[in-house]
């Protein structure tokens, strides 16, 4: 299995490669490295993680040269004046362009694709599966145009109508690529009639459920004596990337009309320091608290925490409008109503479950309304809360992972 990320925080990867490792198959993850994660990781007897170290071969070189800077220029200079040489001259111009930032941005990209497939080639793997169109192309080589293994693509996004994916090459090679999959795999019954009407097939739907826990068997981290919150202040949970598009610009320009509460965010993300920028210059630092990503395992004991959790992303692509993230569903399995965007998929959970509200995430007003009436209404907070707890036994991996291992089942009667 290959994926884009260092696998830290990637719950629908891990869910996968622990459900196929319980179920019998031997399971190698080929994930990306970075300081202070192990190269090699062993989760259980059946399923291991490699990374793969993003750091070119000559880099040494490159950063003693680029310590001597000067002195590099000075070189370049005499060769200049003393040769007339031009192919040498030519050699120092594509040099000097290892120092820009989008040629060593491609070249780590790439020396990093060959790992993966490098990887991928350590020994003859009855399966291989790419999670999201970034590592399709390592799937396919190795499956399909260097072996003759069965090959399944798992996109948790809609990679033709992504946030800062504009481009038509997306679509192109993803439409090439998808000619040599076996199985495709998205996360809800919106995104595969997106994908029907594209590309002419319908996916199989594997949906982002989490883990099942039991309420009252996990310890709580206590976040108002962390953050300082008062006793008496509810919090007002957002986890999860702090990403443009998930309506958190308009959350924070929600907080003068909440009455009362505490927002929390947990995560990283580009506009973290954006946001943080906007809460003191509004001087709201009492209102609004951030907080680091934390480990998946200990992500619930925060969250049941909160009074409400959002779930608020904006309608700037399809990818947004057809989400049902892991978010929506931790929410519910720790019991937490849920303030909405009304989008189809997530309204389809919040609306016909009632574990929440539903505003237009794209007005503050909104938002802040739909929190005044659950901390201003106790009794229907309660009532939410209550759902949440039933619908934790719909909304669970125990039953979501009987279709995913199915899936696997038939690939591998059909090979």
């Amino acid at each position: 299995m290959f994926v884009w990320n260092y696998f830290t925080n990637d719950a629908r990867v891990l869910r996968e490669c622990t459900a196929l490792s319980e179920a019998g198959y031997h399971v190698d993850l080929i994930a990306l490295h970075q300081a202070g994660l192990p190269k090699v990781e062993q989760k259980n007897a059946n399923f291991h993680v490699y990374r793969m170290s993003q750091k070119l071969p000559f880099t040494p070189i490159l950063s003693w040269l680029k310590n001597k800077k000067y002195l590099l220029g000075m070189l370049a200079l005499v060769y200049a004046i003393a040769c007339f040489y031009w192919p040498l001259l030519l050699l120092l111009l594509l040099t000097s362009l290892l120092f820009t930032k989008p040629m060593r941005t491609i070249m780590f990209r790439s020396i990093v694709f060959l790992r993966m497939v490098r990887a991928g080639f350590r020994q003859r793997y009855d399966i291989y599966h790419a999670n999201d169109l970034n590592t399709l192309l390592q799937a396919v080589i190795c499956a399909k145009w260097l072996g003759r293994s069965k090959l399944i693509y798992d996109s948790h996004e809609v990679q033709t109508s992504r946030t800062g994916y504009d481009s038509p090459l997306y679509g192109i090679t993803e439409r090439f690529l998808l000619r040599f999959v076996d199985v495709c795999i998205h996360e809800n019954h919106t995104r595969a009639a997106y994908v029907e009407e594209r590309y002419g097939f319908y996916p199989e739907v594997v949906h982002n459920y989490p883990f099942k826990q039991e309420q009252d068997t996990k310890m709580t981290v206590d976040l108002h004596q962390q953050l300082e919150i008062p006793r008496e202040e509810p919090i007002l949970l957002y986890q999860g990337g702090i990403q443009s598009g998930r309506g958190l610009d308009r959350l924070i320009e929600a907080v003068p009309h909440i009455k009362m509460g505490t927002i929390v965010l947990i995560g990283d993300g580009r506009i973290k320091p954006a946001l943080e920028k906007k809460v003191a210059e509004r001087k709201l630092e009492n209102r609004v608290k951030f907080m680091d990503k934390v480990a998946l395992e200990s992500l619930p004991s925060h969250t049941k925490e909160a009074y409400l959790g959002f779930q608020i992303l904006n309608n700037t692509c399809f990818n947004h409008y057809s989400a049902s993230s892991n978010k929506l569903f931790e929410y519910i399995m720790s019991g937490i109503p849920i303030i909405a965007c009304d989008f189809p998929e997530i309204s389809r959970v919040v609306k016909g479950y009632e574990v929440g509200l539903t505003v237009n995430s794209h007005d503050p007003e909104a938002i802040a309304k739909a929190v005044n009436e659950l901390v201003n209404n106790p009794e229907k907070r309660k009532k939410l809360h209550q759902n949440c707890l039933q619908a934790r036994d719909i909304f669970n991996w125990d039953k979501e992972k009987l279709i995913f291992l199915a899936i696997y089942e038939k690939i591998v009667i059909r090979s």
